[in-house]
C-alpha cells in the first residue's frame, strides 16, 4: 500500500530540489518573467549540477525526463520509485518557479515521450538530448487523436510536413518529438512519434509566442515543411497496429500528466505558504485545531483552499506511485491532472483574492503564480478532456462511444 510519507529514499532529494527552489529559482522568479523569452542563463549551472548528481547516481528522478516502469522491486514487493520521485521534486522546484522549471536543460515533456516508447536502442542513442513536445496544432487543440502533420516513408528517412504550436521549449531545445500520422484512412492508430534533431533542414521555429503566464519558457510556433527525418527516429515499432490503437501516445500522457499535476501542486503550495504568513502578518490566524465556522472567513477560506490542495496532492502522488508499481494509471493520472489543474488556478486566484492589494500587485509573487498556473490546467489535455477520459474509463466506453 503507499505510504503518504515521503520515502526514506527520496528525502534528500526532494530537500535538494526544495533548496534549489528557494536559493537559485525564487531569487531569478521576476526577473525572467519580465524578460520574456531570454533564457535563464542560471539554469545552465543547475543543469550541470544535475548531471553530476546523476551520474553518481544521487538524483534519481530530478526532472521532468520521464521515466519507464522496469526497475527491479524493493524486498517488499512494493516500490517508490522514479515516477514518484519526479513528482515530489517538480512540485518543490515549481514552488521556487514554473517557468524556470520548464526551461531546464534535458528536462523537457518530450523527454517523457522518449522515456515511454523508445527501444533500447533508441533510449541509449537520445541519452542526454533536450527533446520538446510538438503535440497541439491550429484548428486541433486537444483533440491529438485528429492530428493533420503527416510522415511518409521514402527510402530509409520519413518526410514530415506540417504545423504546431505551443511547442515547450521549441526555439531552444536539441530535438522536438512531433507527433505525425504515417496515414489519415487508419485513424490514431497510426500516429507515431519521432525525434527531429535541431537544425535538420526542413524544420524552422516561426515564432515565439507571448502568454499571460510562465514567461520564462520559451513557447514555439514549429513548421516543417518536407522535413527528412531518419527512419530510426520514429520511437518505437513503425508498424501500425489497429487494435493497439492510440496506445503508445498514451503512455506518453500517463507519464506526463502526473508530471504537469505536480507542478500545479507546486505552484499552489508556494501561493498557500506565502499567504499564509501575509495572513498572520494582518492579524488572521490559521487554526487548524477549530473547525471552520469558528474562525475569520478568510482562515476558512485558506482551510478549503488547503483541503483542495491536500487533495490534488495525494492524487499526483497515487498516480506515479502505481506507474512505479507497473499498475494502469490512466485513470488516475487524469484525475490527478483534472483535479490539481483545476485546484492548482482556484488556489492561486483565491491567493490574491485573499490578500487583497498585495496579492495583486508586483510587490509579492502572487499574482505571477496566479497567471503561471492557468496553463497547468490547460496543457496535456484540458479540463474538459480529463473529465472526459475518467468518464470513460469508469464507463468502460470507448472514445467513440463517448465523446
Amino acid at each position: 500500500m503507499i505510504n503518504l510519507e515521503t520515502p526514506k529514499k527520496h528525502r534528500a532529494l526532494v530537500d535538494q530540489a526544495h533548496q534549489v527552489a528557494m536559493n537559485m529559482l525564487r531569487p531569478i522568479s521576476r526577473k525572467y518573467d519580465r524578460a520574456e523569452h531570454s533564457y535563464p542563463k542560471e539554469l545552465d549551472m543547475l543543469a550541470a549540477m544535475i548531471d553530476g548528481l546523476s551520474e553518481s547516481g544521487a538524483a534519481e528522478g530530478a526532472g521532468a525526463t520521464g521515466v519507464r516502469r522496469d526497475e527491479q522491486k524493493d524486498d517488499g514487493g512494493v516500490r517508490n520509485g522514479s515516477n514518484l520521485a519526479s513528482v515530489m521534486s517538480i512540485a518543490e522546484m515549481c514552488w521556487g518557479d514554473t517557468g524556470l522549471l520548464l526551461s531546464m536543460p534535458r528536462q523537457g515533456l518530450g523527454n517523457s515521450a522518449i522515456a515511454s516508447v523508445a527501444n533500447e536502442e533508441q533510449l541509449e542513442r537520445f541519452k542526454g538530448t533536450w527533446a520538446a513536445m510538438a503535440i497541439t496544432e491550429p484548428g486541433v487543440g486537444s483533440d491529438s487523436a485528429n492530428i493533420t502533420t503527416t510522415a511518409r516513408l521514402d527510402g530509409d528517412h520519413y518526410v514530415i510536413n506540417g504545423e504546431k504550436i505551443y511547442v515547450t521549449s521549441g526555439d531552444r531545445a536539441d530535438s522536438v518529438v512531433v507527433w505525425a500520422t504515417l496515414d489519415k484512412s487508419l485513424g490514431r492508430a497510426a500516429i507515431k512519434s519521432f525525434v527531429v534533431e535541431k537544425g535538420t533542414p526542413g524544420m524552422r521555429v516561426e515564432r515565439l509566442e507571448h502568454k499571460l503566464g510562465i514567461r520564462a519558457s520559451d513557447t514555439a510556433v514549429i513548421i516543417f515543411e518536407d522535413c527528412r527525418v531518419p527512419a530510426e527516429n520514429l520511437l518505437g515499432s513503425p508498424e501500425v497496429d489497429v487494435k493497439q490503437g492510440f496506445a503508445g501516445a498514451m503512455a506518453t500522457f500517463d507519464n506526463t500528466r502526473p508530471l504537469v499535476a505536480a507542478m500545479a501542486v507546486g505552484c499552489a503550495r508556494a501561493s498557500l505558504d506565502l499567504t499564509r504568513d501575509l495572513l498572520a502578518q494582518a492579524g488572521v490566524e490559521v487554526d487548524h485545531d477549530r473547525p471552520a465556522h469558528l474562525q475569520s472567513a478568510a482562515a476558512a477560506k485558506f482551510l478549503q483552499l488547503e483541503a483542495d490542495w491536500e487533495g490534488a496532492q495525494l492524487l499526483t502522488m497515487q498516480a506515479a506511485w502505481m506507474a512505479d508499481n507497473r499498475k494502469p494509471n490512466s485513470l488516475e493520472a487524469s484525475m490527478a491532472k483534472a483535479k490539481a489543474g483545476r485546484v492548482g488556478s482556484d488556489i492561486t486566484l483565491s491567493c490574491v483574492e485573499l490578500c487583497g492589494t498585495l496579492g495583486y500587485s508586483e510587490s509579492e509573487l502572487l499574482e505571477k503564480w496566479a497567471r503561471d498556473s492557468k496553463i497547468l490546467d490547460i496543457f496535456e489535455g484540458t479540463q474538459q478532456i480529463q473529465q472526459l477520459i475518467v468518464a470513460r474509463r469508469i464507463l468502460g466506453l470507448s472514445s467513440a462511444q463517448l465523446k
